[in-house]
């Protein structure tokens, strides 16, 4: 699918990505945001371990290749669509990733214990989705990890629990995101 998504930053910048049939993608603005918001919170002593988890596009994980020097990218999504479109952006950087075609609950276990950065992105019609991936990842993310989690705004705060700390709350258009870092 043509789109006007692409890579906001890095050695990848303005990199045009296709995205799959019936695809809701983190828009280039509110990306780039958050990308920004993550340079003071996360530690960049070492190589990054990323997984993109209801990766769609995978324009979150891409955006974290361009960025971050030696992130290791782990793409998670149960879509064939996805999956190949994902292997296609890929192609276009030149660049090596992890991809799964899976259900992103299911390998909780085998990506959410190392990973430093942790996006999570259900369908927005699938809010309880999110709330589960996140109960289920608390007693596996390590500390210090930093998980984001995007839904829709329209969704009242949802109950997190303490062992996760509420780092950002922002809102850009109808997504809503929240920054959490495992304590």
């Amino acid at each position: 699918m043509k789109s006007n998504l692409q890579i906001i930053s890095g050695k990848y910048r303005g990199k045009k990505l296709v995205l799959p049939d019936m695809a809701r993608p983190t828009q280039n603005m509110a990306r780039g945001a958050l990308f920004n918001m993550l340079l003071e919170i996360l530690d960049f002593s070492k190589p990054l371990k990323v997984w993109d988890v209801f990766a769609g596009s995978g324009a979150f994980g891409l955006e974290s290749i361009s960025r971050y020097n030696g992130a290791q990218v782990v793409f998670t999504d149960n879509a064939d669509s996805s999956v190949q479109t994902i292997k296609k952006n890929l192609m276009s950087i030149n660049e090596n990733a992890v991809i799964e075609k899976t259900d992103a609950v299911s390998c909780i276990g085998k990506f959410g214990k190392d990973a430093d950065l942790i996006f999570i992105d259900p369908p927005y019609a699938e809010f309880e989705l999110g709330m589960f991936f996140v109960k289920k990842i608390t007693n596996i993310a390590k500390p210090g990890a930093i998980l984001i989690w995007e839904f829709e705004n329209n969704q009242n705060m949802p109950k997190i629990n303490d062992k996760w700390e509420l780092l950002k709350d922002k809102t850009y258009g109808r997504a809503r995101f929240l920054i959490l870092r495992k304590q």
